[in-house]
């Protein structure tokens, strides 16, 4: 038997349970389960709740073990097996491995033995994370309802706190690839160490950390992680870092970037250099997959980092960009909407030009894998009812996977609108080098670094595929 989300719940009496009956469910820990938490029991201990001082106190190491593996283990005896009627009695349980922020346990139940003259149930259960190590395992024991109880699942209210299921999509769509080497630029402070820790934890990345030796160390000794396992390449400073890091990737010892304590100018100036560089037919932008908790899927805004002033031609690479991105994550036909103040073509306002340029230009073949439509306004892209208002008729209007702003400038306030007026939260890379390139912030939190090398992880692996097709392997 195993955990499943139909609309009705039913439970499996006493004499319709046979020893060695099973049940499961599977579920990634976030800061919303370790708060919600909180919230219910009381506990407010800072290395369970606050985000900060967990990350001071080696937060990855000590998280949710009875608080959050046994809540599980009863959710499944609860709702599963026996199900409705269940009183639950005891539990043993021994903790084999750390639970992380981020990951994925497999819970499990099995029934070994039944006692007719109490209507007692025991039941084996085990916890695995998503690489298969037993983190928990032991014993329950249960009262067994005798009734049968069948009733329409309730309908619980959704409740959004910290984290965005988006961003563990992103995560859960790279549990698979082998992970990545990724070369770690001058990470001589406590966020950027941690972020390539974290991640690495998860396996998503294989760090090489490139920078002054001692500045990595003192920095590791300060957010309290382990550097050991990882190879780190002595540089004097940032510059020289930047430029072993772009060598590394040039001859394909690394397959990603992830920005360190160092201005983004800095290492993009060795990236596109023409000699040595990373640099591709297409110019260099920056995509960011968003999750808004009151939009129904994943959004892309580019561009917010690299070009200020975007042509026509850099714009049909900056969406080219995205749209590879995009199928990255599974979306093979994503709707782009070409951002500008208004939605019909006005000579006076360029954006609107080179949006009826850029929509006939994908008509031609010379933008590919997408759905195009513009100018559309911010409020047409996004709204059905909006664009519906304004007679809008338009397989994008209302429904945009990607939205292109008409420059950095726009893009740039839309994104911190988003995160600071919305609760908004994602996360981005720099494409069209010939590699991914992580571009992390100090106001990250552990998740949004992890799901950004999880999109690096991802947008390699499937542009090794596209080589592979290419080639005819």
């Amino acid at each position: 038997m195993s955990a499943h989300s139909s609309d009705v719940i039913e439970n499996r009496t006493f004499d319709e349970i046979k020893v060695g009956d099973r049940a499961f469910l599977e579920k990634r820990l976030t800061m919303d389960d370790i708060k919600l938490f909180a919230i219910m029991s009381g506990d407010i201990n800072p290395s369970h709740v606050d985000d900060d001082y967990a990350k001071r106190s080696r937060f990855q190491e000590v998280v949710a073990h009875g608080m959050w593996g046994g809540a599980l283990i009863s959710t499944v005896l609860g709702t599963e097996l026996p199900g409705p009627g269940t009183i639950y009695l005891g539990q043993t349980l021994r903790f084999r491995a750390p639970v992380r922020l981020g990951d994925v346990l497999h819970v499990a139940v099995r029934v070994t033995n039944k006692q007719s003259r109490n209507h007692h149930v025991i039941f084996a259960c085990e916890c695995r994370n998503q690489h298969g190590d037993i983190v928990i395992e032991g014993e329950a024991e249960v009262l067994a309802p005798t009734q049968k109880i069948r009733r329409p699942r309730a309908e619980l209210p959704a409740i959004r706190l910290s984290e965005r299921g988006r961003l563990h999509e992103i995560l859960t769509a790279a549990d698979h690839p082998d992970p990545l080497r990724m070369a770690v630029v001058h990470p001589v402070d406590e966020s950027s160490i941690r972020g390539a820790v974290e991640s690495a934890a998860q396996r998503l990345i294989v760090p090489v950390l490139v920078g002054p030796r001692a500045k990595i160390e003192a920095a590791a000794n300060a957010a309290e992680v382990d550097i050991s396992a990882f190879e780190l390449i002595d540089t004097p400073h940032s510059h020289a870092a930047a430029a072993k890091a772009v060598a590394l990737a040039q001859d394909g010892q690394v397959d990603a970037l992830m920005k360190g304590s160092l201005p983004t100018s800095e290492l993009l100036h060795e990236v596109v250099k023409r000699e040595g560089g990373l640099r591709t037919e297409r110019c260099l932008s920056h995509v960011m997959a968003f999750d808004v908790p009151t939009y129904p899927r994943p959004l892309f805004i580019t561009d917010a980092a690299i070009t200020i002033y975007p042509t026509l031609e850099q714009k049909r690479d900056i969406i080219q960009n995205a749209v590879e991105l995009a199928h990255t994550l599974g979306n093979d036909n994503p709707k782009v909407a070409i951002l500008s103040a208004v939605e019909t073509i006005n000579p006076n306002i360029m954006s609107t030009l080179d949006a009826a340029a850029l929509c006939k230009m994908a008509d031609r073949g010379q933008i590919t894998g997408a759905t195009l439509d513009g100018p559309l306004a911010f409020d047409n892209a996004i709204s059905e009812a909006a664009a519906k208002t304004k007679g809008i008729h338009s397989p994008v209007a209302g429904r945009a996977d990607i939205l292109l702003a008409p420059d950095l400038e726009a893009a740039n306030m839309l994104m911190k609108q988003l995160s600071y007026l919305a609760d908004a939260t994602g996360a981005g890379l720099v494409v069209g080098a010939r590699v991914p390139i992580v571009l992390t912030s100090r106001a990250d939190d552990a998740l949004t670094r992890m799901a950004s090398c999880a999109l690096a992880l991802l947008l390699a692996d499937y542009q090794q595929q596209q080589s592979n097709v290419s080639k005819g392997e």
